[in-house]
């Protein structure tokens, strides 16, 4: 069906996606593919999750039941001339376990470092909620306090703040707490860095968590404190020392009730007089000054949000199932796209290096008119109109010899060993 069809010139409006197939030959995202499905170069396995791969691409969940992209040669950049079914790629996921999608993320958590995507030496985690559509009867949660409570899904990412890029995720289940799914997270740090500082969440200030990293671990840590009476009353006593007006720091001991451990808690006050006086207190493992922590790396959380809000549209926002299996097969799949579109924004020029998910798969992926046909062993894929100012065809004009020149094979195996080239009109 796949040969029979580009056997004709296909006209199109989603050909911006075959860029990212060239981001995928950078990857390897065919043999990652492979071993998380167990599946060859001939199977249709691997070509129902490059499926789900680029529905993350452009944004969409479910798209198989928006039959009308058949038309537009959306089933052909996944090596199938059809749409797969909600019941394939239900049972794709469902017969694959949450080790083989963990192994997923590790692998390309490496290539992701050996290319460049890591970079610095902060790295922030936080369990981040998704919305959840299941039908399970479930507590609802609250997102935000003054939001209504609602179906949630527990995730645990890990993110290198420098580049904004993430380096893995979790899933939190009833069976398992926030400091296990944390620890089992770090397992999968470590493997792209052992000594860098983690900026934490509130959620991670767990005795339990603290003490498996200061003992088990190189790891820096840096976390909030709950704001409990006796916290509260340390920061009042505390000796605080001005850094600037209206900011000051101080530094004392603390261990948990019962415990012998002793860590370091950095105390934060902000304000000019005593009745504006504000506290905010962390409990670090850094041997770092307090002012470089609280002063400078501690800001750089934040860039977790950015990623959610950056990136989220791309599968990392929303959840219609609760089955282990099929979630982290989900957003594994999605974080490999998204490793792929980053590679793509990275040869953008400013300022649309900077869209997000959203704009960038409206704008390249899905709205870009051309045709696709084959010369040979060549699938030539034409695009009208594309802005200059993008820069694209510098980047995949004359693929194949790109390609070659940086030792990537140019031919695509999930397109049948084609060989891939742009046309620029």
């Amino acid at each position: 069906m796949f040969r029979e069809t580009l056997s004709k010139k296909v006209s199109s409006t989603i050909i911006g996606l075959w860029f990212l197939v060239a981001e995928h030959l950078r990857l390897g995202s065919w043999d990652m593919i492979k071993g998380y499905t167990g599946g060859g170069d001939t199977d249709i396995e691997p070509r129902i999750a490059m499926q789900l791969v680029n529905e993350a691409a452009i944004c969409r969940n479910r798209v198989r039941k928006k039959n009308y992209i058949v038309h537009q040669g959306f089933e052909l950049v996944n090596g199938l001339g059809f749409l797969v079914t909600d019941e394939q790629v239900h049972d794709l996921l469902s017969n694959h376990t949450v080790e083989q999608a963990q192994s997923l993320q590790e692998e390309l958590s490496v290539i992701r470092l050996n290319n460049g995507h890591y970079q610095g030496d902060i790295i922030a985690i936080d369990p981040h909620r998704i919305l959840s559509t299941t039908g399970r009867i479930m507590p609802k949660k609250k997102k935000k306090p003054e939001e209504p409570s609602q179906k949630m899904r527990q995730t645990f990412f890990a993110l290198d703040t420098c580049t904004g890029q993430p380096i893995g995720c979790i899933l939190g289940s009833p069976g398992v707490n926030t400091a296990r799914s944390t620890i089992d997270l770090i397992e999968m740090i470590k493997r792209i860095n052992k000594k860098a500082l983690l900026l934490a969440d509130k959620e991670h200030f767990t005795e339990n968590l603290i003490r498996s990293l200061d003992q088990n671990s190189q790891f820096d840590l840096l976390v909030p404190v709950l704001s409990t009476e006796r916290i509260q009353k340390i920061e009042i006593s505390a000796e605080y020392k001005s850094k600037w007006a209206g900011y000051a720091i101080a530094e004392t001991w603390f261990n948990f009730a019962g415990s012998k451990e002793k860590y370091r808690l950095l105390s934060q006050r902000e304000g000019e007089t005593e009745s504006d006086y504000r506290y905010k207190s962390f409990l670090t493992l850094s041997d770092k000054p307090a002012i470089m922590l609280l002063g400078e790396a501690y800001a750089q959380r934040w860039s977790i949000e950015d990623f959610f809000n950056f990136d989220g549209a791309m599968g990392f926002d929303r959840a219609s199932t609760f089955n282990l299996n099929i979630r982290y097969g989900k957003m594994s799949l999605a974080l490999l796209s998204q490793a792929a579109t980053y590679q793509l924004r990275q040869k953008l020029p400013k300022p649309y290096n900077r869209w997000n998910s959203t704009h960038t798969a409206e704008a390249i992926f899905s709205k870009i008119d051309g045709d696709i046909r084959v010369k040979k062993d060549n699938i030539i894929v034409t695009c009208y109109n594309v802005p200059k100012e993008l820069n694209l065809h510098k980047h995949y004009q004359n693929l194949p010899e790109k390609l070659a020149a940086d030792g990537i094979d140019p031919k695509v195996p999930w397109l049948f060993d084609f060989k891939l080239d742009f046309r620029f009109k």
